[in-house]
């Protein structure tokens, strides 16, 4: 079992290959990947641990990992990369034309460990919910992973998902939203406030849960009693505490580093704040 500053390690690995794929391709969304970065370690190398020699689309007889906010995916894509699912190399292709590693995760060239295309914002608990339900009707006792952004909780198809959740007993899922509270166009609180998130989700009767999302022992420590609370008749989900940019002085919590590349300066001073632990692609 990895120690909490293995994971950090590899973590601060993770945040260098992001700021190298947006800035190698001139575009991407370098500040939730930032700070996504350590949940999504964590999450693979830990708690799920799946084997990247044995993926298949059904996802049968193990956990399955769905990614909502598919604009992050320059952090998924350097997790599937260190973890094993692909050659470090194919992270320099990152938004190259006939990349298998689109701007938003696609499901069409095939690339392992991706089962759905994302980033149509608001999708992607509905689709988690129905692997969900696949698995209990089959009798698979393994867990299904859902993150997704603050920013996509303003589209309804969410709210509808809470209440199907809750109302169907699905007890074998682990939501987590990435409550960064910062959004393309701004705080998330001023573009369209979400008000009282955890009595929201409570009130949907979820068996709600709050963590650091930047604190890799915090995650630890809340992704375990998560898992903890499943098959007790509610649905679970987690409201991840994030910074945007996290790790990059110049883009912390700072909206406008959502969907904007670093120039070659602003690149060499990212690097410098990160440190170069596992070598680079």
């Amino acid at each position: 079992m990895l120690s909490t500053t293995d994971l950090t390690i590899i973590a601060s690995q993770v945040r260098r290959d992001i700021i190298r794929m947006v800035h190698g391709a001139a575009s991407g969304h370098p500040g939730g990947s930032l700070g996504a970065a350590d949940f999504l370690v964590a999450l693979y190398f830990t708690i799920m641990r799946p084997d990247p020699n044995k993926f298949c689309m059904d996802g049968t007889n193990e956990d399955l990992f769905f990614l909502s906010n598919g604009h992050i995916s320059p952090a998924w894509y350097s997790v599937l990369a260190r973890y094993g699912f692909l050659k470090l190399t194919e992270l320099e292709t990152f938004r190259k034309l006939e990349t298998r590693l689109q701007g938003h995760p696609s499901v069409l060239d095939g690339a392992p460990g991706i089962r759905i295309a994302s980033g149509s914002l608001g999708q992607g608990l509905s689709v988690a919910l129905g692997a969900a339900i696949s698995k209990k009707l089959n009798g698979d006792k393994h867990t299904v992973y859902c993150l997704m952004g603050d920013g996509e909780l303003q589209e309804g198809q969410n709210w509808e998902a809470f209440m199907f959740a809750a109302a169907k007993g699905i007890d074998n899922i682990i939501a987590t939203v990435d409550y960064n509270k910062k959004q393309i166009d701004g705080p998330v609180d001023k573009v369209l406030s979400l008000g009282d998130l955890k009595a929201k989700l409570e009130a949907f009767d979820w068996q709600v849960l709050e963590m650091n999302g930047n604190d890799m022992a915090d995650i630890l420590d809340h992704l375990t009693e998560a898992k903890k609370q499943l098959n007790r008749g509610k649905p679970v989900i987690i409201i991840m505490h994030t910074q945007m940019g996290y790790g990059v002085d110049y883009m912390m919590d700072n909206h406008e580093w959502h969907g904007v590349p670093p120039n070659d300066e602003q690149a060499v001073r990212a690097l410098e704040q990160i440190e170069e632990t596992m070598g680079d692609f």
